[in-house]
């Protein structure tokens, strides 16, 4: 995973979605999801170029399904938008970065 991604599990999620004083984008991913493949180069890029504006952060929907049960994560990936530590926005499914970015521009 890239420097500027955040990895997250069940008993890190909301001490970490609360304190970013940040936008925080969270992945819900799985290793076998092809799409989740995919965006993560897309995710890492816009981790890079976007630090200090949005935090990026992984969590594995298999190793930690008590977050996943709790934001209702039914497809993967779906992208949780947090800010001040409530959901601001849900995207389901792989987008380019062009499309994310335009998503995500009011956070950045």
């Amino acid at each position: 995973m890239a420097a500027g991604i955040v990895t997250l599990s069940d008993s890190t999620f909301d001490e970490a979605v609360r304190g970013a004083d940040t936008a925080m984008l969270v992945d819900f991913w799985a290793e076998w999801c092809g799409p989740c493949k995919m965006i993560a180069p897309v995710l890492e890029d816009i981790a890079t170029e976007q630090a200090g504006k949005i935090t990026i952060a992984k969590i594995n929907v298999d190793d930690n399904p008590e977050v996943a049960r709790r934001y209702e994560i039914f497809s993967i990936p779906t992208l949780l938008v947090f800010k001040d530590g409530e959901i601001q926005k849900r995207l389901v499914g792989a987008k380019g970065k062009a499309q994310l970015l335009q998503d995500l521009a009011e956070y950045i």
